[in-house]
């Protein structure tokens, strides 16, 4: 029986800022191992903005087993605050696009309905394991139509969270 040869493609800032409304710190390690137990994912794209201060954790991810796409950021000021902006969302869409012939079947790590048609295009070529959505609390309404391709990760996290190690 042939081995499934499946792919992830993880919006990142969609995956921790909803991690973070569920009141818990996701453990990228252990996320790499449950992608590639539970979807048999071989290869894990994370999409990232490039901010020089967090060398130490781009490292990290690297060592833990993704393949990190960079985005240029900017930094912007509004309301006497500054932020770092970085959208992924192109970069993900292009990168599916680009790997489509190297992967059997596709798992899109995002609760934003900008994936929209990257989503329907995917499941009509048939090269869609699931979606894998951070908070069903709080994703959005455009992803109802794929109900059964969405999985959930708010009951994971006892296996997902990230535990400080104890000396």
């Amino acid at each position: 029986m042939k081995k499934n040869k499946n792919y992830a493609f993880i919006d990142s800032q969609n995956l921790n800022l909803a991690i973070q409304d569920l009141g818990w710190k996701l453990d990228y390690k252990r996320f790499r191992i449950y992608l590639k137990d539970k979807f048999l994912v071989e290869k894990a794209f994370i999409f990232i903005g490039f901010v020089e201060k967090n060398k130490d954790l781009y490292k990290f991810l690297k060592k833990s087993g993704y393949e990190i796409i960079f985005k240029p950021t900017l930094k912007y000021r509004k309301d006497r605050k500054s932020y770092t902006k970085g959208n992924v969302d192109a970069e993900l869409v292009l990168h599916t696009m680009i790997e489509l012939t190297n992967y059997d079947y596709a798992v899109i790590v995002s609760g934003d309905g900008d994936f929209y048609c990257l989503i329907e295009y995917l499941l009509k070529q048939r090269k869609l394991e699931c979606v894998l959505v951070p908070n069903f609390f709080k994703f959005s309404a455009l992803l109802r139509k794929f109900m059964p391709k969405l999985v959930f990760l708010n009951d994971q996290k006892n296996k997902l969270s990230y535990k400080k190690e104890r000396h």
